[in-house]
């Protein structure tokens, strides 16, 4: 894949977004909602971790201390819509307890030592917290990805280092941004995506 051919590719996928009001659950002003929503929104649909933590996790336990502190019983019954809500209410307690005695990381590694805190949501914290040049692939990105033939790699990690070799590093952060925008409207319909991305594959 020729990376001038994947660049104008992003480009072209951003604009099918553009003016569109997509909140992504990771966009929260403070850095340790930004975390644990993250954290939530592994598998789960944006929409559904927003409503959640917005109405009713944030509103109940408004500080990483409190959220600590909660009983584990009480935070799963806050977020039992969500996919897999017994493991995420048992890591987002423990990682609130963490932030809530030491500073949050401030690169991968420091982050990933956290409970439920993989590459991706490492990534996707530091591009929103920090602006930092970071890939985070989730579903969205792995499977425009490989459609795209900007990677055959299906392991995230794998993923990840196939498109920080393809694009240079100013685009890696818009990378996730656009694509689960881009998938969570276009990629609805696969007939529709597969159709947008296949005229994508001929742009010149």
């Amino acid at each position: 894949m020729d990376s001038s051919l994947a660049i104008k590719q992003l480009k072209e996928i951003s604009k099918f977004t553009e003016g569109k009001n997509i909140r992504l659950a990771a966009e929260w002003e403070e850095p340790w909602k930004v975390l644990i929503a993250t954290i939530l929104s592994a598998q789960n649909k944006d929409t559904r971790t927003i409503d959640i933590c917005e109405n009713f996790l944030f509103k109940r336990y408004d500080t990483p201390t409190k959220l600590g502190k909660a009983p584990l019983k009480s935070i799963e019954k806050i977020i039992h819509s969500i996919n897999y809500y017994k493991t995420k209410a048992r890591h987002i307690k423990e990682t609130a307890r963490i932030i809530s005695k030491e500073e949050i990381g401030r690169n991968v590694e420091e982050l990933i030592r956290l409970p439920g805190v993989g590459r991706k949501t490492a990534n996707v914290y530091l591009v929103h917290v920090y602006k930092e040049a970071a890939i985070g692939v989730d579903t969205h990105v792995g499977r425009i990805s490989r459609k795209l033939g900007w990677t055959k790699n299906t392991s995230p990690h794998k993923v990840e280092k196939d498109l920080e070799k393809l694009f240079p590093k100013k685009y890696w952060n818009s990378i996730n941004y656009s694509l689960v925008r881009f998938g969570q409207t276009i990629g609805r319909s696969k007939e529709k995506e597969d159709e947008v991305l296949k005229k994508l594959s001929t742009v010149k």
